[in-house]
């Protein structure tokens, strides 16, 4: 039986993090994420047009939960965020932008053999971030 609508819409990344404030510094500053977050609450809600994170201290996932997790040491490379960005040269602009920002620099942008263009870089809790593009020249008409 066909369903016009999937059962599911995947509309959010959580990060567990060691530390709000300088999270939401981060991916508002390297990246241009918004928040209406009061400082206070442990969950932030952070948007950069229909892309959602959300942010929840680690201590406190565990408490609410009862349960205490291993977290990866240093990079974490279980999962990454991909940003899509309109050319070659976009990559390089924002790679330099993310470091000054506080990111951590992976890999350098590099031109890959099936023709992208892609960098990684890691935020504060060694959350791997790629941006890449696969168009050489963005047209300016």
């Amino acid at each position: 039986m066909y369903s016009p609508r999937p059962r599911f819409k995947f509309n959010t990344i959580g990060l567990f993090t060691s530390n709000n404030k300088a999270t939401v510094d981060f991916y508002t500053k390297a990246f241009g994420f918004t928040t209406d977050w009061d400082g206070i609450q442990p969950n932030v809600e952070m948007m950069l047009g229909d892309m959602r994170i959300i942010l929840y201290p680690r201590s406190d996932f565990e408490q609410m939960v009862s349960y205490k997790f291993q977290y990866p040491m240093g990079l974490n490379g279980t999962v990454e965020l991909a940003f899509d960005v309109p050319s070659y040269a976009d990559v390089d602009k924002e790679y330099q932008h993310a470091l000054r920002h506080g990111a951590i620099s992976v890999l350098p942008p590099t031109t890959e053999p099936w023709g992208q263009r892609t960098c990684y870089v890691a935020d504060l809790d060694g959350n791997l971030i790629e941006i890449g593009s696969f168009t050489i020249e963005q047209n300016n008409h």
